[in-house]
C-alpha cells in the first residue's frame, strides 16, 4: 500500500484560475439630515412622501490583488417639494481578486461586488431613518447586473451617436 503525502492544504495552495474572496464589509461613511423635523413630525398625518435614490460605486486598488469597492447610496425623501430627510451611506468592502482581468474584472467590480454590499447599505439606511424618528424605509432589492448592462448600452450608444459638431 502506498501513501500520498499530499495534504488538502497543499492542494488548495496550488489552486489556479480566477479567484474572488471577500475579506471584510464595513461602513465607510454615513449621514442623516432632517432640515425641519418638528414641522415634518407635525405634518405626518398627511404622510405621502416621494423618494429619490441615487446609486454609484467606485473601486480602488489597495494592494497587488486587493480592491476596495465602495457603494454610495443617497436617498432624498420629499413631500410637496419640501425635503423631509436626506440619507447617505458609503458601504465598503475589501475583495481579493486574482486571475480576473479586463471586461470580466470591470463587471465584477461594477456589478457583483456592489450587489454584495447593497443589503448592508439598505440596513444602515433603514436604521438611520428609524433613529431619525421617521417610519422605517425599506429599499427595494436592486439588479446590479441589469444596471451594469444598461450603463454599457448607454456608453456604446453615446460613442456610436455622432455629435452635432461633427456633422
Amino acid at each position: 500500500m502506498t501513501e500520498d503525502n499530499i495534504t488538502p492544504a497543499a492542494g488548495a495552495a496550488e489552486a489556479t484560475g480566477p479567484q474572488l474572496s471577500l475579506q471584510r464589509f464595513y461602513l465607510k461613511d454615513c449621514s442623516f439630515e432632517s432640515p425641519s423635523p418638528i414641522e415634518t413630525f407635525q405634518a405626518m398625518a398627511q404622510w405621502k412622501p416621494q423618494m429619490n435614490m441615487n446609486l454609484t460605486s467606485s473601486n480602488t486598488a489597495v494592494g497587488d490583488n486587493a480592491r476596495e469597492v465602495v457603494l454610495k447610496v443617497e436617498v432624498e425623501v420629499k413631500q410637496d417639494e419640501k425635503t423631509l430627510y436626506l440619507v447617505e451611506v458609503h458601504q465598503a468592502g475589501l475583495f481579493l481578486i486574482t486571475g480576473i482581468e479586463g471586461d470580466d474584472l470591470k463587471q465584477i467590480l461594477a456589478s457583483y461586488c456592489p450587489s454584495l454590499l447593497y443589503p448592508y447599505a439598505r440596513e444602515a439606511i433603514s436604521d438611520l431613518v428609524t433613529k431619525g424618528g421617521f417610519p422605517q424605509l425599506l429599499l427595494q432589492p436592486m439588479n446590479f447586473d441589469r444596471l451594469y448592462q444598461q450603463a454599457q448600452e448607454q456608453a456604446k450608444a453615446s460613442v456610436a451617436a455622432p455629435t452635432a459638431g461633427n456633422a
